[in-house]
């Protein structure tokens, strides 16, 4: 039988790579795959890149590979947005952004066959002695004992197993946060409330730009690296505890894209750029609390492998949403979502929640609601997140326009 047929009838898991330059790292998760029997008819790729990239060749790429697949440049996407009926909508994603990583949610949410997804940036590679895609769909489909983390500043670094020696703090990890109180503790949890894995990395620690500054490195990378010896047990961040969440290695349920798209970042009057799956991260963080559902961490660990370019470049893009950094994940947590929530106890982050409370678009709405309407010209910049309050309603317009397209297609 040919592997590009799945034995499902349908392939369920879309792998989003957004990519201008390493695409060729898919040979190698394709290899992992194979080289560990998982189902490589599962999987299909969408490649999101730019006009000026050689599009051909990733087509030809995933033919010698095959995969099932697709590639979309700018050119592409547009057409795409008119295909399907939401073209007055193409403005939710960026041009020339990691945050193009929403087309690959959109894509999704009008195929219905995908079950899953999966984001890999193209300057990652996974590890040989771990099954890459079998791992992340065995933590989606966990259930048991997992190790719960918790801090007095309501943040959770996710480099804390070996923080004592590295010093690390991810980017996007507050600065105001560092310096926390950690404790630990294990948590029964059941199979269907994982709802995202955040797969960790080796080599290149992902840092902001000051960060890699204070490690003494000019070209982007920080000279302090992480090994697998640096990650301990998977783990779960404790409810009402946030964490930073980076899209180079995750994977997800379906019913989470409404609450989980990357930001106008980069292309807007206010510069901001770099926290588009940072504050993404929050979004589904603060949903699935409310939800009662979990974002699992650990493994698959995958090398990453950035390239050198200017600290400085970084620090630039960085710079505009530093101060909103340290406060936008306050106002989503004030956020009270028209949803049902349990009564709060002596230890409210922990309370079973009603099992109706599963609308992760209302949860979106509200946050969407608080960032659109608030006044937060105290801070630098304050205007950006009314602005991405408004994208962010467009957002869950753009979900529903597509339901619609595809309502009328199903007739």
């Amino acid at each position: 039988m040919d592997e590009r047929r799945s034995r499902r009838d349908e392939v369920d898991i879309c792998v989003i790579v957004p990519t201008i330059r390493e695409y060729e790292c898919l040979r190698e998760y394709v290899a992992n795959a194979r080289e560990h029997g998982f189902d490589v008819s599962r999987l299909h790729f969408v490649l999101v890149t730019e006009d000026f990239c050689d599009v051909a060749e990733m087509r030809s790429m995933l033919d010698d590979l095959g995969v099932s697949g697709e590639v979309f440049d700018g050119t592409d996407r547009e057409e795409w947005y008119e295909d399907n009926g939401v073209a007055e909508y193409s403005h939710v994603v960026p041009a020339a952004s990691h945050a193009e990583t929403s087309f690959g949610l959109l894509y999704m949410w009008a195929n219905p066959r995908f079950e899953y997804g999966v984001f890999i940036d193209d300057d990652t590679l996974p590890h040989d002695d771990t099954d890459y895609f079998g791992r992340h769909m065995e933590n989606l489909a966990f259930g048991g004992s997992v190790e719960r983390v918790r801090s007095d500043e309501s943040w959770v670094n996710v480099l804390y197993q070996n923080a004592d020696d590295h010093g690390l703090y991810p980017r996007g990890y507050p600065y105001s946060a560092m310096d926390e109180t950690v404790e630990t503790d294990t948590v029964e949890i059941e199979s269907g409330e994982v709802v995202a894995s955040q797969g960790l990395w080796t080599n290149v620690p992902d840092l902001d730009a000051v960060r890699i500054l204070m490690d003494g490195d000019l070209e982007g990378q920080a000279q302090t690296r992480t090994t697998a010896d640096d990650f301990g047990e998977d783990f779960v961040a404790a409810r009402g505890n946030y964490l930073t969440v980076c899209s180079m290695n995750l994977a997800f349920r379906r019913e989470v894209i409404p609450a989980f798209y990357q930001l106008p970042m980069d292309d807007n009057e206010w510069e901001v750029g770099r926290f588009d799956d940072i504050w993404s991260g929050l979004f589904l963080k603060r949903a699935a609390d409310v939800l009662g559902k979990r974002v699992y961490n650990g493994g698959p660990l995958c090398e990453h492998n950035k390239a050198a370019r200017s600290t400085f470049d970084d620090l630039a893009n960085e710079v505009a949403g530093l101060e909103l950094n340290e406060h936008v994940w306050e106002v989503l947590d004030s956020v009270e979502p028209e949803v049902p929530r349990a009564t709060q106890t002596a230890e409210p982050s922990e309370d079973v929640v009603a099992d109706d409370a599963d609308s992760f678009e209302a949860a979106f709405a509200a946050m969407a609601d608080a960032l659109a309407e608030g006044d937060f010209s105290e801070w630098n910049n304050g205007a950006f997140l009314n602005h991405c309050g408004e994208y962010m309603r467009d957002w869950l317009d753009c979900l529903d326009a597509l339901n619609r397209t595809r309502a009328l297609a199903d007739d």
